[in-house]
């Protein structure tokens, strides 16, 4: 479990551990992708609930405020249906030497309305072109302001961690890839644009280069992200001054 606070909001992130934890996600999710941004057709999820045939080969995370569902993100894993980047993407970037089955790729990132900026929801949602400058704020700023999408990706990474992955896919909104990015977490950038839900484009993110970048710049979230982790686990790349007991 991680436990944030934001103003007068205490957030927790932890992964999807039973089945009614997955259909309170599926629900987020419809609500989200059909109702809000029209994504997805009503009539291709029945009962409300918005899934797909990758779920059941997917890591789920949910973020909560007071116990209310606010945020989800999953991680697909390899599996015999591959990923769906290979679907909707052309990747020009050789890939081969990534172990597939050390690979997982972030999707259905969702987020209440009643926690959402609405001054950044367009170009962190609804794709487009924002300018380079967006989110020249300073970390702590950033951070507060987007802090439900970072603590899911904190969760995301613990859980990656323990069970090996090395290798992130994410197919995104170009403002999401600036926002973390600021942040110290870099994507490579794999294949060109593609027009799926808005502009979007496939990212490649390794984990140990993560772990590596945010040691030289932002060595206090990174801190964060390896709370908790066994030592087995935690990167060598902290300086020795910073190492976590």
């Amino acid at each position: 479990m991680i436990e944030t606070e934001y103003g007068s909001h205490r957030f927790c992130y932890r992964p999807a551990l039973t089945p009614v934890d997955l259909h309170r996600i599926y629900e987020l999710r419809y609500q989200v992708y059909v109702n809000e941004w029209h994504y997805e057709r009503s009539a291709d999820h029945p009962g409300g609930i918005e899934k797909d045939v990758y779920d059941q080969h997917s890591l789920h995370f949910m973020a909560f405020s007071d116990n209310v569902l606010i945020g989800t993100v999953r991680i697909i894993k390899n599996s015999q249906i591959g990923f769906p980047h290979e679907r909707h993407c052309v990747i020009t970037s050789d890939l081969s030497g990534v172990d597939r089955d050390k690979m997982g790729e972030i999707s259905r990132l969702a987020v209440s309305k009643d926690f959402r900026r609405r001054s950044y929801d367009k170009d962190l949602f609804e794709g487009g072109n924002p300018p380079e400058d967006m989110f020249l704020s300073d970390n702590d700023v950033r951070r507060k302001r987007h802090e439900i999408i970072i603590g899911l990706f904190k969760a995301m990474y613990r859980e990656s961690k323990a069970i090996g992955l090395t290798h992130w896919i994410v197919v995104t909104a170009r403002a999401l890839q600036i926002l973390l990015r600021r942040l110290g977490i870099h994507f490579e950038q794999i294949g060109p644009d593609v027009d799926y839900h808005g502009t979007r484009t496939p990212y490649l993110i390794c984990i140990a280069n993560v772990e590596r970048h945010l040691a030289e710049t932002n060595c206090e979230l990174l801190q964060e992200f390896i709370e908790g982790l066994p030592d087995s686990l935690k990167p060598h790349c902290l300086p020795s001054s910073k190492k976590i007991l």
